[in-house]
Formats: structure tokens, C-alpha cells, sequence
């Protein structure tokens, strides 16, 4: 007779959780920047070919101009790409949003340098004017906010098209925080801004060079620069201070924390000897806890608590009886 003991097969299906925390919006955003930056390659080609073949050094200037826009949207859309691809990947402990927020943290410094040119060349300016072509100056200016104000759009339809199908996903965790997904994709954003930076210094631009053409205020060019350069920095502080604080882990939300303390000792027995709790995603967030207790329960009980906290893709707990219980 056979000695042979069948092998028992454990049932992991309760165990078990989604590794992929980039929100389902993020296909659509990751399109709108994709659209965005060929738009902009575009641009940069045909005012670096007509400033060559017009001899204007300005539409040649803005061109390159042009590319460095084009590079940092080409980056944010890359970044997006190789955070998705990243979710189901197992070399990332975590999935690929820290890949989005270097390249949001890029962006901001490549803002933050826009914003020194412009102050400096403003006050070159200030202190040794020089004249303006202002009938060039005029067409790029109309050129470069005609391509931005497009942009703008295709963004705005892309953050809306990526909430759109987030909602279908049932991901509702943004409203519980009263934000959408396009407002917390950091990358996402930080791309929006270099595109709504150069927006803003275009229309600047052509008021102030409309008012130096018509009613001869040439000052108020460079002056235009140097308030634009402060409205930059400012908008570039606030993405490195995000993005850094991601790179590090820092991005605790103190109540979230506290909601997810308050769930798992509810009971009256359940301590929490150590609680981390931080992001892997625009809204997704992981917890790692120990439990103590006199009458412990079953990790997945602990586990089944937090369910009712939207957000928290990945989970873990442990337990243990408390030393002085009898």
C-alpha cells in the first residue's frame, strides 16, 4: 500500500494584493503629455527653419527656446511611461513613482534655471538698454503663446480624460481627500507648469512689447522679465519641495496616520508599538505596522480593518502577544 500523503495547497488568494499603484488616469495624462511634447518639436523646427531662412535671430532664439520646453515634457512623458511599465515589475519594491518624481524634481530645477536666465538678462536690460526688433519680437511671442495656450488645452483634456477614467475604476480615494488624480500626479504637474510658465511670459511678453512699440515704455520689457522670473521661481520652490520630500519618503500625512492608529486599536487591546505609513503613489500609500496585544487577534483581522481606508494598497501587520498578559 501506498505511504504517499497528499500535499496540502494553501490558499493565498486572501494574502494576496495589486503591486501596480499608478492610478488608471495615468494612461490618459501620460497620452496628453506625449501629444504636448511633439506639438512642441514641431514648433522648435519650423521657427528655427525660418529664423535661419529669414535671418531673425529671435525667431532662431526662441526655437532652441523652444527645445528645452520640449525636452522637459518629452522627460515627464518618458518618466510616466517607465513609472507604468515599472508597476508590474518586481525589481521595484515599490513600482516606478519615484521614477515620476525625479523627473518632476528635474523639472523644477529646469524652471528654476528659466528663472535666473530671465532675471539676469532683465536686468542686463534694465541697467544697458538695448533696442528691440519689435515686430519679431511681436511674432514670436504671438507664435509661442498660440503653441502654449494649445497646450494648456491638451493638458486640461488629458488630467480630465485620466479622472474620468479613474472614476470608472472606481478609484475614488482623490475624493476623499477632496483633490483629483491630476492634481497629485506631481510630474504630471510639474510639465503643466513649464508649458503654463511659458504661457504666462508670452502674454507678458506681447503687452509689454506692445506698449514699448506704441507707446515707447521700452522699460517695462525687462521689467515684465523680472516679474515673470519671481512668478517661475515661485512655481518651481513649491515642485522640488514636493518632489524632494517624495525622493525621501517624507510625504507622511499625519491624518491619515492617525485614522489608520485609531482603526487598528478601536478595540481597546490592540497597541500599535510601530506604525510607518508612506506613499508609493499619487494616492496610494502602503502601512507597515506591529500589534500588540493581551488577546491578539489574526494578522488578516487587523488587515480587514484598514479595508475600510481608501487608499491603502499595500498593507502589512504583524502581531504579537503582549509580554505582561496572562
Amino acid at each position: 500500500m501506498s505511504n504517499i500523503v497528499a500535499m496540502h495547497v494553501h490558499d493565498l488568494a486572501p494574502f494576496r494584493h495589486d503591486h501596480a499603484f499608478v492610478d488608471a488616469g495615468s494612461a490618459a495624462r501620460g497620452r496628453a503629455l506625449w501629444t504636448v511634447t511633439a506639438l512642441t518639436l514641431a514648433t522648435m523646427v519650423v521657427e528655427i527653419a525660418a529664423g535661419w531662412w529669414s535671418g531673425s535671430l529671435a525667431l532662431w532664439a526662441d526655437g532652441w527656446h523652444m527645445g528645452t520646453h520640449a525636452a522637459a515634457l518629452g522627460g515627464a512623458a518618458l518618466a510616466a511611461l517607465l513609472a507604468r511599465r515599472a508597476a508590474s515589475n518586481a525589481a521595484y519594491a515599490f513600482g516606478g513613482w519615484k521614477i515620476e518624481m525625479l523627473a518632476a524634481y528635474t523639472s523644477g530645477l529646469l524652471l528654476v534655471a528659466v528663472s535666473l536666465w530671465l532675471l539676469v538678462d532683465a536686468v542686463e536690460v534694465l541697467r544697458a538698454p538695448r533696442p528691440i526688433a519689435y515686430d519679431e519680437a511681436i511674432v514670436v511671442a504671438v507664435i509661442g503663446l498660440v503653441v502654449n495656450v494649445a497646450s494648456v488645452w491638451l493638458l486640461e483634456r488629458g488630467r480630465a480624460d485620466g479622472d474620468a477614467v479613474a472614476h470608472d475604476h472606481g478609484d475614488d480615494h482623490a475624493h476623499a481627500h477632496g483633490h483629483d488624480h491630476g492634481h497629485h500626479d506631481l510630474n504630471f504637474r510639474a510639465a503643466y507648469l513649464h508649458v503654463l510658465a511659458d504661457a504666462v511670459t508670452s502674454l507678458l511678453a506681447i503687452v509689454a512689447l506692445a506698449a514699448g512699440k506704441w507707446f515707447g515704455i521700452g522699460w517695462l520689457d525687462p521689467a515684465v522679465a523680472l516679474v515673470a522670473a519671481v512668478l517661475i521661481a515661485r512655481w518651481a520652490a513649491g515642485v522640488l519641495a514636493q518632489a524632494s520630500r517624495a525622493l525621501v519618503d517624507a510625504t507622511a500625512d499625519e491624518a491619515l496616520r492617525q485614522r489608520v492608529r485609531a482603526t487598528i486599536e478601536a478595540d481597546g487591546d490592540a497597541t500599535l508599538s510601530d506604525l510607518h505609513v508612506w506613499q508609493v503613489g499619487p494616492r496610494a500609500w502602503c502601512v507597515a505596522a506591529s500589534v500588540v496585544a493581551d488577546r491578539p487577534l489574526d494578522a488578516l483581522a487587523y488587515r480587514q480593518r484598514l479595508e475600510a481606508i481608501a487608499g491603502l494598497t499595500h498593507v502589512t501587520v504583524e502581531v504579537h502577544r503582549c509580554r505582561g498578559s496572562h
